[in-house]
């Protein structure tokens, strides 16, 4: 191939993914948001409100929100695949599918969430900021039973490259929760139960939009042909990639959870769990734009393996580890520029603002770290590669991360800079192996796996099942 050509293939590619992840880098801000700006609202009334609506947050996020997020990202695989390989009809019935699964388990943390208060205080957190927190879940619990629903929906849409749509509705969820924070919180006086009842409603309010977009328009009539009884069928086929997906995600994020439960361990536990929550939600808006990057590596690596095409997939993995390198610079730079105003948004305590200010160059160095495996991430995830994924998370966090953290934050008395130091040592372990795995990866291999799991997951057991799938307007047309 000449070196115009090769030249021409990746600017068409760049395109591609930037098309993508600047919308999705977006659509990831204006959710997380909802998080952030009910923190930053309840942070007003006071640092015992603050941390409780953070430790409920934090809990909230391990036991809930991370879950079901892992579990619809196995739809990365399996729709990506499938529209690579030109097998519309099997999008909708994955999702369906996705959506029962979610379902179903969102009943069983509702039951936990509703027990916050209690589970809190047996982990010896201290007392009054377990009631806030126990408080602040309560009222979160509607949230849980729209955000599944509204994480499949929009992995249906964004390995079909439809992310427009995600943007407008998100937007829109995002501008009528901080109204309806300010209202609920300071003039009908519900302090933060407002925050955590706004959040519930802006989450429905998504859900609502961006099923009304799926259900009527044009560039969903392949894809969603109606509810089909197929998805009740090889629910533990997608079980068996939905479990390690989870773990994939949840091993991860968990570890930042847990960073603050220990931050309540340590001495002065209400500024450190203020300062370390603070830091996470900072992180975690930070990772909203590598989280971009992931979801378009993850659909252009899906799409061209299902569609068999190896080298494609190959350069959709060189693109994207370029963008992320840029990116990661960029948000580096940012951090340290607004280390010192960038405690006033959260709190007036002065010593929440000097200590927020002394963490952000470690959170840049973090930062930078995870835009590059969060990328990795996302070709693991187009590729099918969760299990893989699941056991190298295990090992960084958990074998190193972990321990390092508890060393340096109790015995060193690094405090909370201690905690996050101890994630930056898991992050250097995680991106040196999946560094490895990408790189000895045999592209033409996996595009034969990936174009064997579409196959499997469109043959159908008998001919009732097939019909079931088609849609009316379909069935109409084939009558001679």
């Amino acid at each position: 191939m000449m070196r115009s050509e090769r030249q021409e293939l990746v600017i068409a590619e760049l395109k591609r993914q930037l098309w993508l992840a600047v919308p999705l880098s977006s659509v990831g801000i204006l959710q997380y948001i909802l998080q952030t700006i009910s923190i930053m609202f309840v942070g007003h009334l006071g640092t015992l409100p603050l941390s409780g609506a953070s430790m409920a947050t934090s809990f909230a996020s391990v036991t809930g929100f991370t879950l079901l997020m892992g579990i619809t990202s196995a739809l990365d695989t399996f729709c990506g695949q499938s529209n690579g390989a030109e097998q519309y009809h099997m999008l909708g019935i994955h999702m369906q599918r996705a959506m029962i699964v979610v379902s179903i388990v969102s009943v069983f943390l509702a039951i936990i969430w509703a027990n916050t208060k209690q589970i809190l205080v047996v982990m010896h957190q201290d007392k009054a900021i377990s009631k806030e927190a126990g408080s602040y879940a309560l009222f979160l619990i509607p949230s849980l039973f729209a955000y599944g629903p509204l994480q499949c929906i929009l992995k249906f849409l964004q390995t079909q490259n439809i992310v427009l749509p995600m943007v407008i509705t998100s937007g829109i969820a995002a501008l009528l929760h901080t109204l309806l924070c300010w209202l609920l919180v300071f003039e009908f006086k519900l302090g933060s139960k407002g925050a955590a009842i706004s959040n519930s409603i802006c989450y429905w309010v998504n859900v609502l939009l961006i099923s009304l977009y799926v259900k009527f328009s044009s560039t969903c009539k392949q894809t969603w042909t109606g509810f089909s009884k197929r998805a009740l069928q090889d629910l533990f086929v997608f079980l068996r990639l939905a479990i390690p997906s989870a773990l994939m995600v949840c091993l991860k994020v968990w570890t930042f959870e847990l960073m603050v439960l220990m931050s309540g361990l340590l001495p002065n536990p209400v500024i450190e769990t203020s300062v370390l929550s603070i830091c996470l939600n900072t992180f975690g808006l930070a990772w909203m734009i590598p989280f971009g990057c992931s979801c378009a590596v993850s659909i252009r690596v899906s799409n061209e393996l299902g569609g068999g095409n190896p080298n494609g997939a190959s350069l959709a993995v060189r693109v994207a580890l370029s963008i992320s390198f840029i990116a990661a610079l960029f948000m580096v730079l940012s951090m340290i520029l607004a280390r010192k105003v960038w405690g006033h948004l959260y709190s007036d305590d002065k010593q929440v603002i000097r200590y927020v200010s002394a963490m952000m160059p470690i959170l840049a160095i973090s930062s930078f770290l995870d835009a590059i495996q969060s990328t990795l991430s996302g070709v693991l995830a187009g590729c099918g590669w969760q299990k893989i994924g699941a056991y190298v998370n295990l090992g960084s966090f958990y074998v190193v991360g972990v321990p390092c953290a508890v060393v340096l934050a109790f015995f060193v008395h690094m405090h909370a800079m201690g905690l996050w130091l101890g994630i930056i040592s898991a992050f250097i372990v995680q991106t040196s192996l999946y560094i490895i795995f990408t790189i000895r990866s045999n592209w033409e291999e996996e595009a034969k796996k990936a174009q064997s799991r579409v196959e499997r997951s469109t043959t159908t057991p008998n001919t009732t099942t097939l019909r079931d799938s088609i849609s009316p307007s379909q069935k109409l047309e084939q009558i001679p």
